[in-house]
């Protein structure tokens, strides 16, 4: 009999809740609060962490956010410029936000044909056009900052073509070339050549952009009245 009895009392004991054991797994809406699994289940259930603009998107367009398609090559934040000098500590191509949206389109008319656009040169805030123009004091190749250019309001680009590997095309001279060859109307030129040249002209005036006499890569958009901006934009 005794025997009996303490088997009972084992089995019994067995059956009662443990208190510790009830809140170590208390669930909490949609998250289970464990002391072992609590670290790996809250971060399979939290939210993606989603990147918000670091700037007034009233004003401005990163194109980067914009599409990622885009490619972004600041050559004024290299080196690999007319001046020879770095001017952007870092490589960010912001526009006015109508701008933005047609360069976008014109971007995505290219990708059907089997192209795409590449920035070399978006807006440039007007404490960079001083430095260029401290360097280079001629109105043939700097705008004077205090008149100011379509760069300095966030309504010009520099660009060139990619083909759809992304790879950068021979558009008959490098960007910032002075000289006739750079010219839109010159012609002595393979016709490989002037037909991406053609392409581009085309496709940006097609969305609202014109072209310069002296320069294939320079185009500017029609619209608005922009004012002169010194915004900085910040690097990660």
């Amino acid at each position: 009999m005794r025997i009996f009895y303490s088997f009972l009392l084992i089995v019994m004991s067995c059956n009662v809740p443990h208190d510790k054991s009830d809140k170590d797994h208390e669930v909490k809406g949609d998250t289970i609060t464990s002391p072992i699994f609590s670290d790996t289940v809250q971060h399979s259930l939290a939210e993606p962490e989603v990147l918000l603009p670091d700037y007034d998107t009233s004003k401005w367009t990163d194109i980067e956010y914009l599409d990622s398609t885009i490619q972004v090559d600041m050559k004024y934040a290299t080196e690999d410029n007319f001046v020879k000098a770095k001017m952007y500590e870092c490589s960010r191509c912001f526009l006015r936000p109508q701008v933005a949206l047609a360069l976008q389109a014109a971007h995505r008319d290219l990708l059907k044909q089997g192209f795409g656009l590449k920035m070399l040169d978006c807006f440039r805030p007007r404490p960079i056009q001083w430095k260029l123009w401290e360097k280079v004091p001629d109105p043939r190749y700097v705008s004077d900052p205090r008149k100011g250019s379509m760069h300095n309001r966030g309504a010009a680009v520099d660009l060139t073509l990619v083909n759809q590997l992304g790879k950068e095309l021979d558009m008959g001279t490098p960007f910032d070339f002075f000289g006739p060859e750079a010219y839109p109307a010159y012609t002595n030129l393979p016709d490989s050549i002037l037909t991406r040249r053609l392409l581009l002209t085309q496709t940006m005036e097609a969305h609202g952009f014109h072209g310069i006499r002296t320069e294939w890569w320079h185009f500017y958009f029609v619209g608005p009245s922009y004012e002169l901006s010194d915004m900085l934009w910040k690097c990660y």
